[in-house]
């Protein structure tokens, strides 16, 4: 089985990339081939909407999302894991996810197949704020996402109120709830 852990945040070593890694970790612990893109590594345009994507289900803009595309439709399961900028996805994953464009034109357009048979994905968010609707907009994002990429939307791990860089090892119940997430994800 293989898990791809996507890490959503710039801030290398912050809590995002620590948790990505616990529930790598516990993935992997269960038995699973593990795999981290760490998004901010990588070269990725804004979508251009020039419906190119709709000819042949390929992105006419040419990048690191290349490489991307073949990770997202080639493994068993996925952890998105992201720090909240304004109650949404820093634009480094915000760019990932709208260039799944294509995606979404071969899916929904050009009617090819997304591997998509027990295909599982979770959503590990980490937020400064205590609010309510911390969440919300990128739950519902990512729903669509996963939907577009053929991925159930299996479980989420919502982290309030930390924010300064690794504050989340004074935590060791997130943690400890960011591995049994990697567990769960391959033995659940």
């Amino acid at each position: 089985m293989k898990v791809l852990g996507i890490m959503g945040s710039p801030r290398i070593k912050g809590n995002t990339d620590l948790l990505v890694d616990e529930s790598l970790n516990g993935a992997k612990s269960a038995g699973a081939e593990i795999e981290k893109l760490i998004v901010g590594q990588f070269t990725i345009a804004p979508c251009m909407e020039d419906y190119g994507c709709t000819v042949d289900g390929t992105c006419t803009i040419k990048d690191d999302m290349e490489h991307i595309y073949p990770k997202l439709t080639g493994c068993d399961r996925i952890i998105i894991a992201s720090p909240m900028f304004f109650y949404s996805f820093p634009s480094q994953m915000k760019a990932l996810i709208d260039r799944c464009q294509a995606l979404w034109a071969r899916k929904y357009i050009l009617k090819q197949e997304i591997p998509s048979t027990g295909r599982k994905g979770v959503f590990i968010g980490v937020g400064a704020t205590k609010g309510k609707n911390l969440f919300d907009g990128s739950r519902l994002t990512l729903r669509y996402f996963f939907d577009v990429i053929g991925v159930e939307y299996a479980d989420e791990l919502l982290i309030r109120s930390i924010d300064q860089k690794g504050e989340i090892l004074e935590h060791p119940d997130s943690l400890r709830a960011a591995w049994d997430l990697g567990t769960k994800l391959v033995c659940g």
